[in-house]
């Protein structure tokens, strides 16, 4: 008997797929060039900055944390930390991050990582039908509902971008 191919795309698609969960893939030229690659993908597919969302991981003293921010603005280390119960929190190394969520910084997807992480969403996300995320490499973003986010990930809302 053969053996069954594997699904095509990157795991945070073949995530999506697998759970039942509608998105919409989105493809563009990446400039490596580029000073802002979330910005860079606004741009480059024709959408309000404030739609597209940025996935960074933090070092908290519970572990690794991952905060999905608009790429309009920062993360909110304080907040992200108090959110998840932390007492503190820092940007996680990228090389650990890249490790961690099998992806490559610019491109890490906050569906479909390696490791499962604790992950909050900012409550900003709820102001839209659709939100953008990286799609789990560089020049690709998936479109999907912000409850839908959730639900892949796990995730919660809170305040956690400045």
């Amino acid at each position: 008997m053969a053996r069954p191919k594997a699904a095509a795309g990157t795991p945070a698609t073949v995530a999506l797929t697998a759970a039942g969960i509608p998105f919409a893939a989105h493809p563009y030229e990446h400039d490596p060039a580029a000073p802002s690659f979330g910005l860079e993908a606004a741009e480059a597919l024709g959408v309000e900055p404030d739609r597209v969302f940025k996935t960074l991981l933090a070092d908290t003293d519970l572990g690794l944390v991952v905060g999905v921010v608009p790429v309009t603005g920062m993360l909110d280390l304080k907040a992200l930390a108090a959110s998840v119960g932390a007492k503190r929190a820092s940007m996680a190394d990228p090389a650990v991050a890249e490790r961690r969520t099998g992806y490559v910084v610019g491109g890490i997807s906050p569906i479909g990582q390696k490791t499962r992480h604790v992950t909050v969403v900012d409550e900003t996300a709820q102001l839209f039908d659709t939100v953008f995320v990286s799609g789990g490499k560089r020049g690709f973003d998936i479109e999907l509902a912000p409850a839908d986010l959730l639900a892949a990930t796990g995730a919660a809302y809170a305040p956690i971008a400045k």
